[in-house]
């Protein structure tokens, strides 16, 4: 279910939003089966365009590369400038005095509450209502069209998706404009950023999907247990070629942050350019070698033939350093890239 919150937590021009959801029995019963419905996209994503650049024999600009390459970023800067509204103490409780207990909300304190929810709730898709017992937007979208249409009522076996999420429940995005006071900064990680994740939309917007591997960021490794489960999780649910260094043999007494997907955004930067991952090569793939030493050596190699400037290739190299620590964050990430597009137009 964590991939159904990640849809609803996550709201951004350059992230995919879920339409509406539903769990429903198995009929074999086997357990139960989660349906999402999210938006089509007809042109499919950079993975496609990858594989058709490679059978023609082509490549893409560098102006179209980045700025295929600064969409992806910015929806990446929502997970990891994510900021949550900590709840506020109750409106109703006043400080007592002579031993006097609080005192009952005016109509004017109520109608402001009910107001504040009423705006909180607006922001994510909501389960009132929903005859498939899952999970949908209300309200219309920028162009009046509704978000989501509902199907008939299933007869039986049908939950609410987002029944008991209580990180939800306690915490909300915060909006646009929201005092940095009551809110908090909580990082989010997709780990599995890689060009078949990043749709594109009909104009051509790049749309950051597939949220199964997105946990928390930081995350600090206090014994071999934790180093391992880190490693199997990664293992598991993260890309090999698109996959930090430091999720391969995670440490005791470090920190997991947000980098790794910096990391990765280097290697989807690399996998535009040239058709392929930078440790996707022929002695990795064909003579034997190991995929996985030349990922936690950084060990990779340009073509002798590029199109591309050297100011490109240095932003693929300051993001696939081994030491997390040495790669920019990506707001750094952003400002570089936009800065590369003013001089390309």
């Amino acid at each position: 279910m964590r991939e159904v919150e990640a849809y609803r937590r996550f709201k951004h021009p350059n992230i995919i939003r879920i339409l509406d959801s539903a769990v429903v029995d198995d009929r074999d019963g086997e357990g139960k089966i989660v349906y999402l419905f999210l938006p089509y996209y007809r042109r499919g994503n950079l993975q496609d365009i990858i594989n058709a650049n490679s059978i023609h024999n082509s490549h893409l600009s560098e102006h179209d590369i980045l700025t295929y390459f600064l969409g992806t970023c910015k929806g990446l800067s929502a997970m990891h400038n994510f900021r949550m509204v900590v709840p506020k103490a109750s409106k109703h409780q006043n400080r007592p005095s002579n031993g006097a207990g609080p005192r009952p909300p005016s109509r004017q304190e109520n109608h402001a509450e009910d107001d504040d929810e009423h705006e909180q709730s607006s922001m994510l898709p909501h389960p009132e209502g929903d005859s498939e017992g899952g999970f949908s937007y209300h309200g219309r979208s920028s162009r009046g069209a509704p978000l989501a249409t509902r199907p008939p009522r299933a007869e039986r076996g049908v939950e609410v998706v987002f029944d008991g999420d209580e990180e939800l429940d306690t915490l909300q995005q915060a909006a646009p404009g929201e005092s940095s006071g009551n809110t908090e900064l909580v990082p989010y990680a997709h780990r599995d950023i890689k060009p078949g994740n990043v749709m594109l939309s009909d104009d051509g917007t790049p749309i950051l999907m597939d949220f199964g591997s997105t946990i928390k960021a930081r995350i600090h490794i206090e014994n071999r247990n934790q180093a391992l489960m880190q490693q199997d999780l990664a293992a598991e649910q993260s890309t090999m070629p698109y996959r930090a260094p430091e999720l391969f043999d995670v440490k005791t007494g470090t920190t997991i942050d947000e980098k790794v997907d910096i990391w990765s955004m280097g290697c989807l930067l690399f996998a535009l350019a040239y058709s392929h991952s930078p440790f996707e090569t022929t002695q990795t793939t064909e003579q034997g070698g190991s995929l996985a030493m030349a990922i936690m050596n950084a060990q990779y190699k340009y073509p002798r033939e590029s199109p591309y400037s050297e100011s490109f290739k240095a932003m693929i190299d300051s993001c696939l350093k081994v030491n997390a620590g040495d790669r920019p964050t990506i707001d750094e990430l952003i400002h570089t890239t936009e800065t590369m597009l003013q001089s390309l137009n």
